[in-house]
């Protein structure tokens, strides 16, 4: 009994150290379950960070440059049968935007990030061809450094940073890494994207339910580039244009971490996301 002990223990602990090295350098955790406040029935006008140490806490509905005040909210979505009776937030074009303005910054100078995305895509509305935001902190104006998720029309994935060296759409600062196959429409997925660490020439990579990458991109970090406010629902906290280069489709959770997870710690996040949100 005492040997049973011994290993229940070790391996006990073995867990505990592995949880905790996984949750090293999470610095964002937006959980559709938790930390969600509605307004005017399911409006969401509020989401909140469950990282209660990081500076960006609250992300919250926007009406500047809107005409009707209240439409940029997205919908609260209760108990999802197909990913084990989870919520989600329902986003037509609209957005939730966090008001600290350089808390991302250093996830393109030279920390590298890893992001995991629990989604589901709709039809999209065409408007900027192919740009379809999911997130992104991109500065408003100049470049645009930063960092963004999106889907094709068509509803493939491609991700990438911004260095804020030139302004082109696309190029060799600014890569669209694309999936290449579409999501099917109103099925739930785990989508996740990593940068490499350093202020050489790192990998972007984009990730789709399993550990190897779909889609692999090198990016020159720039050490002076200078992101902006994270935009849930769309590329930037777009008041001049809110909702033109945002997505259609739903958001069960939304991790970042500020530094690139190892292959290892990248295949477990995916696996216990899937277990989780019950995704084949």
């Amino acid at each position: 009994m005492k040997w049973v002990s011994c290993v229940l223990l070790m391996f006990l602990a073995v867990g505990v150290a592995e949880a905790r090295a996984i949750e090293q350098g999470l610095i964002l955790d937006l959980d559709a379950d938790k930390g969600v406040t509605v307004e005017d029935g399911d409006r969401v006008a509020k989401w909140s960070n469950q990282v209660a140490s990081f500076a960006a806490k609250d992300f919250v509905k926007q009406d500047q440059g809107r005409e009707v005040p209240g439409t940029g909210r997205p919908t609260l979505k209760k108990s999802v049968a197909a990913i084990g009776g989870h919520h989600t937030l329902v986003f037509r074009r609209q957005e939730l935007v966090n008001h600290e303005e350089d808390a991302f910054d250093h996830l393109i100078t030279g920390n590298g990030y890893t992001w995991f995305a629990v989604m589901s895509v709709y039809e999209q509305i065409v408007q900027l061809k192919d740009v379809n935001s999911c997130f992104g902190n991109l500065r408003n104006g100049g470049n645009y450094e930063g960092i963004w998720g999106n889907v094709t029309d068509d509803n493939r994935v491609w991700i990438g940073s911004r260095n804020g060296i030139t302004f082109g759409r696309w190029d060799k600062n600014n890569p669209m890494v694309t999936a290449p196959e579409p999501l099917s429409k109103n099925q739930y997925y785990v989508v996740a994207g990593r940068m490499g660490a350093g202020t050489g020439e790192v990998r972007i990579e984009v990730f789709i339910n399993e550990p190897r990458p779909v889609a692999s991109k090198p990016f020159p970090v720039n050490p002076a580039a200078n992101s902006s406010k994270l935009a849930i629902g769309q590329e930037r906290d777009a008041t001049n244009h809110p909702g033109t280069e945002s997505f259609d489709g739903e958001l069960a959770r939304f991790l970042i971490y500020e530094r690139p997870l190892t292959d290892g710690e990248l295949a477990q996040t995916l696996s216990d996301l899937k277990k989780m949100y019950a995704i084949p």
